[in-house]
């Protein structure tokens, strides 16, 4: 796809991604040990790739940031038997890791925050009041990133997404970020990515200092409650034109770290918004995804990207509750056709 009279607006030389581009899915953590055959689904729509995501969760009275190794369990009950689920824990990530691979998949590791407060729930809007707060998160969350960075290198993940969607975190203390990456570069020598917002990412400080740049891929593409796919089209062609400028301008491939849509109507308007009450209308998902393969996948600068999501534990022609998911859906099929051809 090409833009007649647009070549100004673009800084740089063109940017060509000469490798395989990833076919991947965004892998729910399970809540207990799996074994290798959760990966026979993943394989059987020709996926390559899983993000492996390690959950944590910030308190914001005390600014720490909690996960499964920096945070006592507590008390075993008859209704509570562990801390989180198994799949969140780093030996959980490990075997996670070690089986996948084992079935021929490549792993992309992506710690991921959730915000518990009342008034705060996007990681983006993350902000503390005072530097003595910001300097306590931090501690906290450098040892998380770091942990993770190394059940990398213990497992020779072939990446790792060092964080998701910190647009304040990011824009306040650049120099968090930079000095973490290097710190995580001694211990991690495989690829370096960053997962941020569709809205803001042109403005990440440090792409320079990874491999890719990283975007989930929630752009709105129309209002309309179920858009043709030529409608879907037209509302990619303002996005390409910024994804390909911060392509050219930092000389990098760029990665959907997430990418997806929900099965229901308006699900192309703001398909960040994941608590959906619309009726279910799985064909928009399945178009919706076809126009990504056609319109963003073939673009020379594109590394490939992950899509959210996929449960490990769902059984045959059982669907997901989370309307992302394409399992027994129309999706599948669209997703199984396109990652099975030489792409």
């Amino acid at each position: 796809m090409s833009f007649d009279g647009c070549e100004s607006q673009f800084s740089g030389k063109e940017v060509i991604f000469e490798g395989e581009k990833i076919k991947g899915l965004c892998f729910v953590a399970p809540r207990s040990e799996i074994d290798t055959t959760v990966f026979e689904p993943v394989k059987a729509i020709n996926s390559q790739w899983i993000a492996v995501i390690p959950y944590s969760f910030v308190r914001m009275d005390s600014a720490r940031l909690m996960y499964s190794e920096n945070t006592p369990p507590p008390p075993i009950t008859e209704k509570r038997k562990g801390w989180h689920w198994w799949g969140e824990t780093k030996i959980g990530v490990s075997e996670t890791i070690k089986m996948a691979h084992k079935k021929g998949l490549k792993v992309m590791i992506k710690p991921h925050a959730w915000i518990r407060d009342e008034k705060i729930s996007f990681t983006g809007d993350l902000d503390f009041e005072t530097d003595e707060k910001w300097k306590s998160f931090e501690q906290d969350f450098r040892n998380y990133l770091l942990d993770y960075a190394k059940v990398g290198a213990e497992t020779n993940a072939e990446m790792y997404c060092i964080a998701t969607e910190f647009e304040t975190f990011v824009e306040k203390r650049p120099q968090f970020w930079i000095e973490t990456i290097k710190e995580i570069r001694k211990i991690y020598k495989g690829k370096l990515t960053y997962a941020e917002n569709w809205d803001c990412f042109e403005k990440v400080p440090f792409w320079n200092e990874l491999d890719f740049i990283g975007i989930d891929g929630y752009f709105p593409l129309s209002d309309e409650k179920s858009p043709s796919k030529e409608s879907l089209r037209k509302g990619w062609k303002e996005h390409l034109k910024k994804i390909e400028n911060i392509a050219r301008k930092e000389q990098k491939a760029v990665l959907f770290t997430e990418f997806g849509y929900q099965s229901t109507d308006f699900s192309t308007h703001k398909p960040w918004e994941s608590h959906s009450k619309n009726p279910d209308n799985d064909q928009l998902q399945a178009d919706a995804l076809q126009v990504v393969f056609e319109e963003v996948w073939n673009q020379k600068w594109f590394g490939g990207g992950f899509i959210w999501k996929w449960f490990p534990e769902l059984s045959k022609n059982e669907q997901a509750r989370d309307k992302y998911s394409p399992q027994n859906k129309v999706a599948e099929s669209t997703i199984t056709k396109f990652f099975g051809k030489n792409q």
